[in-house]
């Protein structure tokens, strides 16, 4: 290659990919997930999967069950606000729809449509799950042998970067000050 050419793109390298950048590539390399997020889902109505460790990996994770049909289903907006004004500071949100309470849409597109279209959501939604008793997905059991199974739609689960979870029932806004102080010091 010629110098100009190999000159040229160091420079584009150095522009792309600062230091600080690469040291957080490293750390998210070298970043673990709590175990009982080892887990591949598929997204909502969607057929690829995202692997929820390497999402999750050194990161604060708010986890929440949601449902379409449900009083509470306006908190996607307080949630979607949490998740643009904390994401850049490595809070991950996933959502898990269930029809566990009987308020889930039966079709998933139907769902994906509150969810995406009607709400504007842009953090991570996954497929319909069962999240309490035998059946209830291995992230709900987990966090059900750690605090409690979801009551009702939309429990929140905060798991901080070392996987330590506190749970926080429906009727915590997204908003809540004590809420949002949880998620700050999860951070």
């Amino acid at each position: 290659m010629n110098k100009l050419l190999i000159s040229s793109l160091v420079t584009l390298v150095a522009f792309t990919y600062s230091p600080a950048q690469a040291n957080d590539a490293a750390k998210a390399e070298t970043a673990e997930c709590a175990s009982f997020l080892d887990h591949k889902v598929r997204k909502l109505n969607a057929t690829n999967e995202i692997d929820l460790c390497e999402l999750t990996a050194g990161k604060a994770t708010l986890i929440i069950n949601t449902a379409s049909d449900c009083g509470y289903t306006p908190q996607f907006e307080g949630l979607e606000a949490l998740h643009k004004k904390y994401k850049d500071q490595g809070l991950v949100v996933v959502g898990f729809p269930s029809g566990e309470f009987f308020q889930e849409r039966d079709d998933e597109k139907e769902t994906a449509k509150v969810c995406f279209i009607d709400y504007g959501v842009t953090f991570t939604m996954v497929n319909t799950v069962e999240v309490r008793g035998d059946e209830a997905h291995p992230v709900f059991q987990h966090l059900a042998s750690e605090t409690t199974a979801p009551k009702w739609n939309f429990y929140k689960y905060l798991v901080n970067k070392d996987g330590e979870v506190q749970h926080f029932n429906t009727r915590v806004a997204p908003d809540d000050k004590a809420f949002v102080d949880a998620i700050e010091a999860a951070l």
